[in-house]
């Protein structure tokens, strides 16, 4: 992704990038789950989204779906999106507790109006509003395959100039006053480079390895550090949404493909064994399983710089937060969008350097505040494991955005907050953190007005996602895919 942004954007420059990679070092590969805002990256890349979706055998994404996080058989939905179409001041959700105060269950929930949890439930999709007073697309994102999307990146970057080399690197070489001078070979030789973007994972070949950057433990919020993945079938209804369902020391993903699901559960391993992983992700596959269980290993947390010196990390080497939000692809995106910002010359200025570590933290901690919350609010009492995070202390900033919500549902975007009002509100919601009573401010909307948009909301929704076609219906018909496990893959080798 990093070759392939830097090449489209500094194509007309005197730049020379190469990618270094070896083919017998495998990758995780699991299946992706994203977020919105990677509809940005495929722009930018110039990507057609039909030809994205059959290459990379990708789905579509409307939600995230949280099975039993507050006890057996309970389920929320994190949707994109916003909630209800306007008519108000304030935001909708703020109308709809007021609603819900007078009127109980005949107020709905929260997700009654929200269009993509509705579509999400009822397995439908399309990209554009099914609305005809309000144009514009609905908010999704993907599920992809993760060796696909690789490959299809590898396509437009060295179709803009980038050179790839299948080589293994062994080492690194330092100059005089610390920067990386080249990486060294598995076979001797050794490149040079002015500028170097350590993806290299976990290990931190060069950012860790090389310069010594250290790393900020996050494990007393996010204990879990374990996980095992195996793929299964494909499910024939393709939900278009993620799923995380909580275990007994953990949570497990379910991810679905146009030719298969990806499953995986991520674990505590002081409360629960490898095998005891392995049993519980077999035993709850959604279809039959086609691969062989793979266990990883991880530490939660950030490297202390992302750019230290003359290296950039990227991905893994820049640190691990699991992916119960689909954070993952985003962070790469936006240390990417913010290191295309601030590229720099021979000098590196300090000041540039400083400014990209900034952001970058910040955009780290809130996305850990958001997965350190699902902990938090948990409403199991079964397992040692749950009990224990809710007795976490949690972050200071987590607790403050906690502390705002529970007074009258307020929740206020800053900093370029990587989760909307939506998102905090969702989760809340979902996980029983209410405000004491509805924002003062609705009470000057008379309650006959607020219930006469509010139902007309529901059913323009309810309306609307009649009319839009079943999601495998829209993969095949709109966007060229050929569904099932036997379906070729068009893709070089």
């Amino acid at each position: 992704m990093a070759a392939a942004a830097i090449a489209k954007v500094y194509q007309d420059r005197a730049l020379e990038i190469h990618v270094i990679e070896s083919s017998e070092i495998g990758i995780v590969g699991v299946g992706e789950a994203t977020i919105p805002p990677i509809l940005t990256m495929n722009r930018l890349l110039g990507i057609d989204e039909d030809e994205f979706i059959r290459k990379t055998r990708a789905t579509f994404k409307l939600a995230i779906q949280f099975v039993d996080w507050m006890g057996s058989d309970t389920r929320y939905l994190h949707p994109f999106g916003q909630i209800g179409f306007g008519g108000f001041q304030l935001a909708t959700a703020h109308y709809w507790r007021r609603l819900r105060a007078e009127r109980g269950d005949e107020a709905g929930t929260l997700w009654d109006y929200s269009l993509t949890s509705q579509a999400a439930l009822a397995g439908k999709f399309q990209r554009r509003l099914p609305f005809s007073n309000f144009q514009g697309n609905i908010a999704y994102a993907f599920h992809f395959d993760a060796s696909l999307y690789a490959r299809f990146l590898r396509e437009i970057a060295e179709a803009n100039g980038v050179i790839r080399h299948d080589r293994k690197i062994s080492g690194h070489r330092l100059d005089s006053e610390g920067f990386v001078e080249a990486v060294v070979l598995e076979d001797g030789s050794s490149m040079e480079a002015d500028f170097f973007i350590d993806c290299s994972g976990f290990r931190g070949l060069l950012i860790e390895e090389a310069l010594n950057t250290g790393y900020e433990d996050w494990t007393q919020w996010l204990p879990c550090d374990r996980a095992v993945a195996m793929p299964s079938e494909f499910m024939p209804d393709i939900p278009p949404f993620t799923r995380s369902t909580a275990r007994s020391a953990g949570w497990q993903w379910r991810i679905p493909l146009q030719h298969r699901t990806g499953n995986g559960l991520v674990y505590c391993s002081t409360f629960m064994s490898e095998d005891e992983a392995a049993a519980i992700l077999t035993g709850n596959l959604p279809t039959a399983a086609v691969g062989d269980p793979r266990f990883l290993r991880f530490k939660t947390g950030r490297r202390k710089l992302f750019w230290n010196k003359n290296v950039v990390a990227l991905g893994l080497a820049s640190g691990f937060l699991e992916p119960l939000e689909s954070t993952s692809i985003h962070l790469i995106q936006t240390g990417i969008e913010k290191l295309l910002k601030l590229f720099p010359d021979q000098s590196f200025r300090r000041q540039d350097i400083d400014l990209y570590n900034q952001i970058t933290a910040l955009e780290y901690e809130q996305a850990r505040d958001l997965i350190v919350f699902h902990y938090l609010a948990n409403g199991r009492s079964d397992t040692e494991f749950w009990r224990a995070c809710r007795a976490m202390k949690p972050p200071t900033t987590l607790s403050a955005r906690i502390e705002l919500f529970e007074g009258y549902g307020r929740v206020f975007r800053r900093d370029d907050d990587l989760f909307s009002e939506v998102s905090w509100t969702a989760v809340f919601e979902g996980q029983n953190v209410h405000p004491a009573k509805p924002d003062p401010l609705t009470l000057g909307t008379p309650l006959d007005r607020i219930e006469e948009v509010l139902a007309y909301n529901r059913k323009m929704i309810a309306r609307g996602v009649e009319t839009m076609p079943s999601h495998p219906e829209f993969l095949a018909r709109s966007c060229g895919a050929i569904l099932g496990a036997d379906a070729p893959i068009s893709m070089p080798a």
